[in-house]
């Protein structure tokens, strides 16, 4: 048989719950203590910034050079140029002006930055409308301040730093002469 468990009394405390707790854990009622505010989520990664005045440094640099491997053009020098594919018997045709020029422009007393923008639209025009040959008139330097024709030498670098220019050369006298050039450009 089995003996009946004695009678188990709970302990009488006059205090209340509260108190029992504050004695157990030791908190004394004017000191409550804060919880440490909680770190804020760590924040994504910010990326690298892209190194913007190095990459435009190395394309002035690049450009610079581009200048330095052609050497400036003189007042009554000619404009020659032609891609590897082209042949030269092509760039000899184009000195003779033996192709008709379908557009022209003229940009003798411009100032070179005006000149440069008006340049490369004008090619862009031309490229989309389906040109093939067009000429170019920058005079010939004779009163530029640097001794130098400066529109011809923009004109020549611009030129040669396009795709979609096949070849160039000055034209014949009757053509503008080495006040101009005559610009063969790949169609669309």
């Amino acid at each position: 048989m089995r003996k009946a468990p004695p009678d188990i009394q709970p302990v009488q405390d006059d205090r209340d719950d509260a108190s029992l707790f504050r004695a157990a854990i030791g908190a004394d009622r004017g000191k409550v203590r804060a919880l440490p505010e909680a770190a804020p989520p760590p924040a994504a990664p910010k990326p690298k910034p892209a190194a913007k005045m190095a990459r435009r440094d190395e394309e002035a640099a690049r450009e610079e050079f581009r200048h330095m491997l052609v050497s400036a053009l003189e007042a009554g020098d000619a404009m020659s140029y032609r891609r590897e594919e082209i042949t030269p018997r092509v760039l000899k045709k184009l000195a003779r002006g033996e192709y008709a020029a379908q557009e022209e422009l003229d940009l003798h007393g411009l100032p070179a930055h005006a000149a440069e923008a008006l340049l490369r639209e004008f090619l862009r025009d031309c490229r989309a409308h389906g040109l093939g040959c067009v000429r170019i008139v920058h005079g010939k330097g004779r009163n530029s301040e640097e001794r130098l024709p400066v529109l011809k030498n923009l004109v020549d670098r611009v030129l040669r730093q396009r795709a979609d220019v096949l070849a160039f050369h000055s034209p014949p006298t009757a053509q503008g002469g080495t006040g101009a050039v005559l610009v063969l450009l790949e169609k669309r």
